[in-house]
């Protein structure tokens, strides 16, 4: 079932392989600036209306060509990010928050949830089987770029 709000299991080889990290912080900076600002202030998920929105990056992942791409950057409310990220949110927040916020976006049961999280979590063992990325963040150009 496709769900408004998913897991998001990032491969552990992956873990620092992102926008803050790789871009100039002043970069960065502005991506936030203009996807918050696109936002209106309202989470691109839940649609919740909050003055504190995070910028998250939407990434795919090709097992067979081994690349991690970028595929957009989105608003998020704290909510729905801790849901996306359950594995980090696990280990340094609390999951048992981010689980209901899950549920309640996507309408679903706990053991519906806990079946998503079953399939995320099997996912990534399979991407972890990779060891080391390719990176594609072309959708930087085509947002950002130049375009001489």
């Amino acid at each position: 079932m496709d769900r408004k709000l998913k897991f998001e299991l990032v491969p552990d080889s992956c873990w620092y392989s992102n926008l803050r990290t790789l871009l100039p912080k002043s970069a960065w900076d502005f991506i936030k600036k203009d996807i918050k600002s696109k936002a209106n202030g309202k989470c691109s998920i839940c649609g919740k209306k909050t003055e504190k929105l995070d910028a998250h990056e939407v990434w795919s992942y090709d097992i067979k060509s081994k690349t991690q791409k970028l595929e957009k950057v989105i608003a998020v409310c704290k909510d729905c990010h801790s849901a996306i990220h359950i594995g980090r949110t696990s280990l340094k927040g609390d999951p048992i928050r981010a689980e209901d916020h899950y549920m309640k976006v996507n309408g679903c049961s706990y053991a519906e949830m806990r079946q998503d999280l079953k399939e995320a979590n099997e996912l990534h063992k399979k991407r972890n089987e990779v060891p080391e990325w390719k990176l594609d963040v072309s959708y930087l150009v085509k947002e950002y770029g130049k375009s001489d």
